[in-house]
């Protein structure tokens, strides 16, 4: 017959995996208290652990507020029993777009001729503005756009 603890945690844990019938749970009690070992499928164990640990570290606050009520000091264990690293498949990586906004978008003909057909634009003034002197102007409007208060 499996404790109040045990049944708790399986509750919770077959209420978040997809496969159920998987989960296992050992209990133990050792010189610290009681020690509650979780094995679920592979596949579930990111569901178990969630991101940064903060299903696993959930859990562990619940069983902590258990313990409280029992005077019992509980610890959870998650068994990785899955296959070794090298086998496991790859998460597939995100695309992410590189957006480097002090590099021009449009080769650099194209953009003289952008900013001389702008009103007001004179050749002489692009081409006397060194590539430098633009880098360097644009940072200083990104830094004030920083001091904003939006």
């Amino acid at each position: 017959m499996s404790s109040i603890d045990q049944q708790f945690v399986e509750y919770v844990v077959k209420s978040l995996v997809s496969h159920p019938d998987a989960v296992k749970i050992e209990r133990r009690i050792d010189e610290k208290g009681v020690l509650l070992e979780l094995t679920v499928d592979p596949e579930d164990l990111g569901r178990v652990i969630g991101k940064h640990g903060a299903t696993a570290q959930s859990l562990r606050t619940l069983l902590r507020a258990l313990g409280t009520k029992n005077d019992a000091r509980y610890n959870l264990k998650i068994i990785d029993n899955g296959l070794p690293i090298e086998q496991r498949e790859a998460r597939p990586k995100r695309e992410t777009e590189r957006v480097d906004h002090l590099e021009p978008e449009t080769p650099a003909e194209e953009e003289s001729e952008l900013e001389s057909s702008l009103p007001g634009a004179e050749e002489d003034d692009v081409d006397s503005e060194s590539e430098s002197d633009r880098y360097s102007k644009t940072r200083r409007e990104l830094e004030e756009m920083d001091d904003l208060d939006l």
